[in-house]
């Protein structure tokens, strides 16, 4: 988790000390934020846009596991899956809220290392850290991030807006998180039965990447705008690519095909999902956490994008009727079912990655 033989005692500094020490060296970027933090609320300006707001809540050992997870990384990525829901939603992120429940257990130089790893991420998306709170947990560490984004009414992209015949993309590569974990997951099990046994982790910097420190996908949204393309429906890949479509198939009431050998997935996926013996293409339908954008275009904008190499076509909407559908790389033809996370039932690793295939 963390160590550290000079570590100071966060009861010494009390809460608005904590929060003082914390939050010193904030800068403010977004003209859309007029007031951050240090007084009873930050104060934002929408400048005639439409305000989106997205909240997210990380639990310890539920959707973390600090035996594996360095306090920096997990403060990077608790911002980036929160921007990630605004990018889905076409917008541009320009603030953040950010709330910490923790115990006695984690000392000063700790919860400065989590907050680190958050502001990192704010600069590197030009975002505003303007708020948030402090307590202590008994159940662990919890981190809850709220995100404030905007956008011309125009723009925004919802999930219900697909249409027949509009062509299924996604971005990026899917399924390497999900792997990134199987193989921390190993490596903390081999550690706790031997810990004169260091981890094994060598080659595989990218899935595990992809699993610790996750992007979100601004550089998409900008791309299609750049490129005059706003998609008809927009999700991220957070509970594995099956999950998402039909979230999108659901609310769009439509249908859906997509094909097996369409789904991107990197190499070294593929690679460890077999040393592990799973599917791969198993790992991106249901394995989650890619944070990939999964969108909709009209069949005339194909032409705009065909030649970009992180923009995937997989599949194509149909009518409602026609149903869901994977067709496999055999010919195949099975119903598309979502066995991705489901946070009532799964705890941190274990989330299905069986598929009837």
């Amino acid at each position: 988790m963390f160590e550290n033989t000079n570590s100071t005692e966060i009861a010494d500094l009390g809460e608005f000390g904590l929060i003082n020490h914390l939050t010193q060296h904030i800068n403010l970027n977004s003209p859309h934020t007029l007031k951050g933090v240090g007084d009873d609320a930050a104060v934002a300006d929408a400048k005639e846009k439409k305000i989106l707001i997205s909240t997210d809540l990380l639990l310890e050992g539920i959707h973390f596991d600090l035996a594996f997870t360095p306090l920096k990384h997990l403060g990077y990525k608790a911002i980036q899956v929160n921007l990630s829901d605004i990018y889905a939603m076409n917008g541009l992120a320009t603030q953040v809220t950010v709330s910490l429940g923790f115990s006695s257990k984690f000392p000063l130089e700790a919860i400065e290392e989590l907050y680190s790893g958050m502001l990192l991420a704010c600069e590197k998306y030009n975002i505003d850290l303007i708020g948030g709170d402090t307590t202590s947990s008994k159940q662990g560490l919890v981190i809850s991030v709220t995100s404030i984004g905007y956008a011309n009414e125009v723009d925004i992209t919802y999930r219900d807006g697909a249409q027949e015949g509009d062509l299924l993309c996604v971005s990026g590569d899917l399924g390497g998180a999900y792997v990134g974990l199987q193989l921390l997951e190993r490596e903390k099990q081999v550690f706790l039965t031997n810990p004169n046994i260091q981890p094994d982790l060598e080659g595989n910097d990218y899935i595990i990447e992809r699993q610790l420190k996750p992007e979100a996908r601004l550089d998409i949204v900008d791309l299609l705008k750049k490129m005059g393309i706003k998609p008809t429906s927009m999700i991220d890949v957070s509970d594995g690519l099956a999950s998402e479509i039909l979230h999108i198939t659901k609310q769009s009431k439509k249908g859906c095909k997509l094909y097996e050998e369409k789904i991107p997935i990197d190499p070294q996926t593929t690679e460890m999902a077999r040393e592990f013996g799973l599917d791969p293409t198993v790992c991106a339908l249901n394995g989650g956490e890619d944070y990939e954008l999964l969108f909709t275009i009209k069949q005339a904008d194909y032409d705009r994008l065909k030649h970009d190499v992180d923009i995937t076509v997989i599949g194509y909407i149909t009518e409602e009727s026609a149903g869901n559908y994977l067709i496999t790389k055999a010919g195949n033809v099975h119903e598309l079912k979502a066995q991705g996370w489901n946070a009532f039932k799964d705890n941190f690793g274990s989330s299905p990655y069986c598929v009837d295939k």
